[in-house]
């Protein structure tokens, strides 16, 4: 078993561990990934101890790992592994406020939810059994956000959520500058559902329509402009709205016999159905290396048997969880939906010695993820032919002659603690920085990140020294230190000092071959225009992305993620 970081140890300890009453740990690391690998191959009629001990290496070698619920929970009674839910919102008391229950016992187990909040009537309409009027979808919203503030995940974390409101919606003016207050939601991501009709009227300043949801009748008129322009507003002042485009997302739906897809999990890359729920985990793409004579490149084989074996855990998963609701089992169960993604791509980039901003780089991208994809539903396939095909494969999109396991396969989640215990780099993201703070998670306590693959590369080239240390230390970056030559300059470019076009070109690549979605922000400077964002999102919908989001850096207090240096009086010392 590889050992962890200290950052890593400080996670597993606080956050995945089981304890005992007095809140002491009762498991070591290693029991931790042994526990997980019971609960996921005991579904297996066959060779269980086989399927433990694979489970168990995959895991401790850092090659995969599941999403943050199946390693709190596998094992344990009543143990929810699942991350991603989305759940109706209906326009009633009765339906809002079931949903919004529901909604607590997901959080409670560690998992997030996705709602679409525009069947509500808009704030102000009238009601005929209470002879009142509506408080609006907002009012709503602020009702879910302090729930949830008060419902840890697991017991461990506040729950995470994405709210969307459709573009169409008379209320979706309030929607937009709803976080214009940093105080007003905490707990939410929030995205307007945005068409493809309405990118058309941005394009041609047209007129739209804010239709109410029921009687369609019209509200209210805008200019689509008027209404793009307050997106990017905000999104420049606070991150928030991103853009979930729904018109692309129901293209690529492959079940749309049971429905349109309304929503999305909190961070966005898994589309679901009402009461669809999906298992999450990542291959770590830091691991999937080889040298030869000195020479890195892709061990492609060894990635192959790890997309097998970690689609096999994924599907394992549906079976071995327990379900808090039965519709929640049901359509689960009906379509067995997997995402499996990836982390580290930073990290393999610097051992090719590829730049992030890079045509190489983008080339590499689309390579990889067409055979992660092409691997993962060879293994589905296998897993239909062994086990049987998910119950509505027939009335799928797909093709009806290769039998899939599962609906979907992959996902590119934004990986967040399970990067940190196998020490990669976050999702498909360039490094933040060369070393920088990660502040006020884990009831207050802030770690410090220092890139390895950065270390080792100066060591190798002999420019590794104190000084060298003590300013990277100081800036997390080597853009403006003497003696660092140009090409490992342009190496490790951070997030930062990256044009956007290669964040959002990244997105798209690796869009091209993942059946759900990609979760990636586009981090940009703090002197970003508003300008440059109407670009991004635009050319998001161009690219064919299914959403897109932005973070200005230094625009919401009390972000995770900080830079070192005097300007932002927080030193990276170790």
């Amino acid at each position: 078993m590889i050992g962890f970081t200290k950052n890593a140890l400080e996670i597993i300890s606080q956050r995945y561990l089981l304890k005992d009453a007095q809140g002491m740990a009762i498991e070591t690391p290693k029991q931790l990934f042994e526990r997980v690998a019971k609960c996921v191959a005991v579904v297996e009629k066959e060779d269980f101890m086989l399927w433990k001990q694979r489970f168990y290496k995959l895991m401790s070698n850092f090659y995969f790992l599941p999403n943050s619920p199946t390693l709190m929970n596998a094992g344990t009674r009543d143990g929810q592994l699942s991350a991603c839910f989305v759940l109706p919102v209906e326009d009633s008391l009765n339906g809002i406020f079931t949903s919004l229950k529901n909604a607590a016992l997901i959080h409670q187990s560690g998992g997030g939810t996705g709602f679409n909040f525009s069947k509500l009537r808009p704030k102000g309409s009238w009601i005929d059994a209470s002879g009142g009027t509506s408080s609006g979808p907002l009012a709503f919203i602020k009702i879910f956000d302090v729930a949830t503030e008060y419902v840890k995940q697991g017991g461990k974390r506040r729950g995470a959520n994405m709210g969307i409101l459709n573009v169409d919606h008379p209320d979706i003016e309030e929607f937009i500058t709803s976080k214009s207050n940093s105080d007003a939601i905490k707990n939410f991501n929030l995205s307007v559902g945005i068409t493809d009709a309405f990118m058309l009227a941005v394009q041609e300043n047209k007129d739209w329509k804010l239709l109410d949801p029921a009687s369609k009748e019209v509200r209210k008129t805008v200019k689509a402009a008027y209404l793009w322009q307050e997106i990017v507003n905000q999104a420049w002042n606070s991150g928030d709205p991103g853009l979930i485009f729904l018109d692309t997302i129901n293209k690529h739906n492959p079940l749309p016999k049971s429905g349109e897809i309304q929503s999305t999990n909190p961070c966005g890359e898994v589309p679901l159905l009402d009461y669809e729920s999906c298992n999450l985990g990542s291959i770590n793409l830091s691991k999937m290396i080889k040298i030869v004579n000195g020479i890195s490149s892709i061990d492609w084989e060894k990635l192959a048997e790890t997309t097998r074996l970690a689609i096999r855990f994924l599907d394992n998963i549906i079976d071995a969880n327990y379900y808090i609701l039965p519709e929640i089992e049901q359509i689960t169960k009906a379509h067995r939906k997997i995402g499996l993604g990836v982390m580290g791509w930073a990290e393999m980039l610097l051992l090719l010695k590829i730049p992030y901003a890079s045509t190489k780089a983008l080339l590499l991208a689309e390579e990889l993820i067409k055979f992660i994809q092409g691997h993962s539903y060879k293994s589905s396939h296998d897993l239909a032919i062994e086990k049987g095909e998910f119950p509505e494969f027939r009335k799928s999109s797909h093709p009806q002659t290769f039998l899939l396991r599962n609906a979907t396969c992959n996902s590119i989640a934004p990986t967040g603690s399970i990067a940190v215990i196998a020490d990669a780099s976050y999702s498909i993201e360039p490094l933040f920085a060369l070393a920088y703070k990660r502040v006020g998670i884990l009831n207050g306590i802030t770690q410090t990140e220092i890139n390895t693959p950065f270390i080792n590369t100066m060591k190798q080239e002999k420019l590794w020294n104190k000084t060298l240390n003590e300013e990277v230390l100081k800036k997390g970056s080597v853009q403006h230190i003497k003696g660092v030559p140009e090409e490992l300059k342009h190496l490790f470019r951070t997030s930062l000092e990256i044009p956007w076009k290669y964040h959002l070109l990244h997105q798209k690549a690796f869009q091209k071959f993942t059946d759900n979605a990609v979760s990636k922000t586009i981090n940009l400077p703090e002197n970003t225009t508003p300008e440059t964002i109407s670009d991004i999102y635009m050319n998001a919908w161009k690219y064919q992305l299914k959403g897109i989001t932005i973070y200005r850096y230094g625009s919401k207090p009390g972000q995770v993620l900080q830079k070192c240096g005097p300007d932002t009086n927080l030193s990276c010392d170790i």
